[in-house]
């Protein structure tokens, strides 16, 4: 796969714009003390005037940290994006912003994504910047990014991580998470030693880069390649490959021209630049994260989108990309096969192909001789991993205990649970969870509901990923490895088994979650798309009638003000103050 830009010499945009043409011209041209000051400050660091005035100042929004290791190779993928810049004529300047590597951050980064997305439309906003090149991959960092990106509107390209090398442990593929979460189970059934589980710990994550399986990373930058926002196809490149530098580079090149050709983020990521998303979301088996992280993003960008609108696209297109969690390959392994452009190349039929791309040609065009090399990684619409009659990418469902919605990756879980009717068993929290699951006297079987409340964006707060609720360790021992979960969490991409998540309302606001209790029938059918307690209304309002608001544990910090402010899940758990598409006036220099 090679990563260039789409012009050639002859017709890029002349390195130095028009006087006055550039946004950062508000600062730079001024011809009054504060003018001088800019210029003045800007020299202070030892750049000739030549070096800065009338150039594209190009951002570099870098998510780099030493606390978040699929991100730790930016700061080079940095210098070669100011490569790139520099070769065009323009003006690179670094800006770090938080780092919300996902398994490092407590509770969860998703706490901090609309921090994130703040964060980046400020610096973009306040400082003199004329377009934008956002690195970032692990989670989070995608839609945090984007977010605030689309809210400040300027030329802009996203730079993914790339996702690390396959990992492979006594003949047989690990990827990360899927195969943490596999191999504890068998470590916790008795069936692996502590031995083999340290050995473990270094042969999974065996490069730099994001979750090499089809969890939330490469869900989030495949979604954006599609939607055009990405040099087509960069999202497969894995981290340790030479082609991820050039990419880079790439990025900061084309920058420089879609500043000189005004190609604004907002002129990409329309309607149907989501649909393809969707589209490749699909058709990926990605991580039922995406759910939430779309919505927020096209709330930002002007662009109606729900959850039946996934729904709709979910029982449409079947999962054709072989990967774990869904199938048995890894990230590499679907670079080497074409990686995105060859199955978005087999989607076609689903793809508004005229959409733009941050090329400046349209999807259509960039899917131009895109081939596909193993037809076993990236299957068609004909021959795909997971057919529509056994399961899909999202399932979404409502019913009296999520009457606004939940949301199921019913192709990774065990088929014969996809209608299903048990027992509750309640956890009141995390804590209370990890205390009780193990415990020999638990009452619970293969056909328990297992149950977690308090755990959503307001309650957690910042919704955690504990939807993939463990197995009980006796029940392991049985041989069990699902079961039917339920919660108000998110759970990782990159883990399996029939897990219910994004339950909403969530319980800490009084959602229908918060009433159920233990021993209660509650009933699963994901073909009709219902999720029931079986309880009478009259026994639902007495219940609720007696529900009392838990209290929060944070009277002041960000965590306040996020609990004051975010939305449930079906609205994308974006702030109340920050979405949607109201103006921002820019910043008064005086």
């Amino acid at each position: 796969m090679t990563i260039s830009s789409t012009r050639t010499k002859k017709d890029r945009p002349a390195a130095v714009a028009p006087h006055g043409g550039l946004r950062s011209a508000r600062w730079f041209d001024l011809e009054n003390m504060r003018g001088f000051a800019h210029r003045q400050r800007t020299q202070q660091m030892g750049l000739r005037r030549e070096e800065f005035l009338g150039r594209p100042v190009i951002a570099i929004i870098n998510t780099w940290s030493e606390m978040s290791p699929c991100h730790i190779h930016l700061r080079d993928r940095a210098e070669a994006v100011k490569r790139g810049v520099l070769l065009m004529g323009g003006y690179p300047v670094e800006l770090p912003a938080m780092s919300v590597g996902e398994v490092m951050v407590k509770p969860t980064t998703m706490l901090y994504r609309n921090l994130l997305a703040m964060e980046t439309e400020e610096l973009l906003r306040s400082h003199p910047i004329d377009g934008a090149v956002l690195l970032g991959g692990c989670d989070k960092s995608v839609p945090g990014l984007l977010m605030g990106a689309l809210s400040m509107g300027l030329p802009t390209i996203f730079c993914p991580a790339g996702p690390m090398s396959n990992g492979q442990w006594r003949g047989e593929k690990t990827g990360a998470g899927t195969h943490t979460k596999k191999y504890w189970d068998e470590y916790r059934a008795g069936n692996i030693t502590s031995k083999d589980w340290i050995e473990l710990e270094s042969r999974m994550t065996r490069s730099i880069g994001t979750c090499n399986t089809m969890g939330t990373a490469s869900t989030m930058t495949s979604i954006v390649d599609a939607m055009g926002l990405t040099l087509t196809g960069a999202s497969s490149i894995p981290a340790a490959d030479s082609a991820h530098v050039r990419m880079a580079s790439a990025c900061g090149s084309r920058i420089v021209e879609m500043v000189g050709e005004d190609l604004r983020i907002g002129k990409i990521a329309t309607a149907a630049a989501f649909r393809n998303g969707v589209a490749a979301y699909m058709a990926l088996g990605g991580s039922t994260n995406a759910a939430i992280h779309l919505i927020a993003m096209a709330g930002r960008a002007g662009v109606a989108l729900t959850l039946d609108d996934l729904s709709a696209a979910a029982r449409a297109i079947p999962v054709c990309a072989n990967l774990f969690p869904s199938g048995d390959r890894l990230m590499e392994d679907f670079f080497f096969a074409g990686g995105l452009p060859a199955l978005l190349g087999k989607l076609s039929v689903h793809l508004s192909l005229d959409s733009l791309t941050v090329e400046g040609r349209t999807l259509g065009e960039a899917l131009s001789g895109a081939e596909c090399y193993d037809g076993e990684v990236i299957r068609g619409l004909d021959n795909p991993v997971i057919p529509l009659s056994r399961g899909s990418t999202l399932a979404v469902l409502h019913g009296n205990l999520c009457p606004d919605g939940a949301v199921l990756k019913s192709a990774a879980a065990e088929p014969r649970l996809l209608q299903h009717e048990g027992p509750a068993l309640v956890f009141d929290s995390h804590a209370e969870l990890s205390v009780r699951i193990d415990d020999p006297a638990l009452e619970v079987d293969a056909d328990t509901v297992l149950i977690l409340r308090n755990a959503g964006p307001v309650g957690a707060p910042g919704m955690p990923e504990w939807g993939n609720l463990p197995i009980p360790k006796k029940l392991l021992a049985l041989g069990v490895r699902d079961m039917v979960r339920i919660s108000d969490a998110r759970m990782s991409g990159t883990h399996y088994g029939c897990c219910i998540v994004h339950v909403a309302p969530e319980s800490a606001i009084g959602g229908p979650l918060s009433l159920i209790q233990t021993g209660d029938r509650v009933r699963l059918d994901v073909r009709n798309g219902r999720l029931d307690m079986l309880l009478d209304d009259a026994e639902l309002l007495r219940r609720k009638a007696a529900w009392r608001a838990p209290v929060s544990s944070y009277p002041r910090s960000y965590a306040a003000l996020y609990q004051g402010h975010v939305s449930q899940a079906p609205q994308g758990c974006d702030f109340d103050f920050l979405t949607g598409t109201a103006p921002t006036p820019e910043p008064p220099i005086y």
